[in-house]
């Protein structure tokens, strides 16, 4: 999804920025995430990223096992990726539907004490400069290994794909879109988002996806629906 605005460096963007904190969600630089809101807080969030002219919103995952039990304010991990609004639709119903298109990744420096009925944290983009180079180290990844392990999954759960838009896909494009959709927990999700480089997260989607794949095998599970 292409953009208006170019962000070549941690300087372009805003050292504190409102966060989404949603388990499960991955969002990685240039890959695109729907999004679907409807609590107030959050319709504040997005009128308000549009009000200060940024548009960026920051998704990160709570932290559960580091959280009160029932908490209404997880704790939070300490990496997200913050998104930039490239689509937004109204519902008729009083929801935004929404695409985001992910800048780079951030470390959480701060949860600031705000007025505002979301949160926002003081962040630092400066440990993931690379994000701002689209398709760095993709000559790194094995593309040989993660096509044959998508193909053994799209196997074990009787799905298809376009296989012709697969092999045509850039690695940086392949691999992100596929962690991003991966069906995996939030463990598995943060692992991909920290990961040092693009290799590294490939070798993590292919490790887990086939440690499921074995899992699957030996219990007989029946396959994704």
């Amino acid at each position: 999804m292409p953009i208006n605005i170019e962000y070549r460096g941690p300087a372009d963007l805003p050292e504190i920025i409102p966060v989404f904190p949603l388990p499960g969600a991955l969002l990685l630089p240039r890959g695109q995430i729907p999004l679907n809101i409807f609590e107030p807080r959050y319709l504040a969030m997005v009128d308000d990223s549009f009000r200060d002219g940024h548009r960026l919103i920051g998704m990160i995952q709570p932290d559960v096992a580091h959280s009160p039990k029932d908490s209404d304010k997880p704790a939070l991990f300490r990496v997200g990726c913050v998104g930039r609004i490239t689509q937004l639709a109204e519902s008729g119903d009083g929801r935004y539907i929404l695409e985001l298109t992910g800048v780079s990744r951030f470390k959480v420096v701060e949860e600031l004490e705000v007025l505002t009925p979301y949160r926002q944290c003081k962040v630092d983009f400066f440990a993931f400069v690379d994000d701002f180079t689209a398709r760095r180290g993709e000559e790194e990844v094995d593309r040989e290994a993660l096509l044959a392990v998508l193909a053994d999954f799209l196997k074990a759960n009787n799905l298809k794909v376009d296989w012709e838009g697969v092999e045509s896909a850039p690695n940086e494009a392949l691999v992100n879109a596929l962690a991003m959709m991966s069906p995996y927990g939030p463990a598995e999700k943060q692992a991909m988002l920290e990961a040092p480089d693009l290799k590294t997260r490939a070798e993590i989607l292919i490790a887990v996806t086939e440690m499921d794949l074995a899992k699957k095998r030996t219990s007989g599970d029946p396959p994704l629906q």
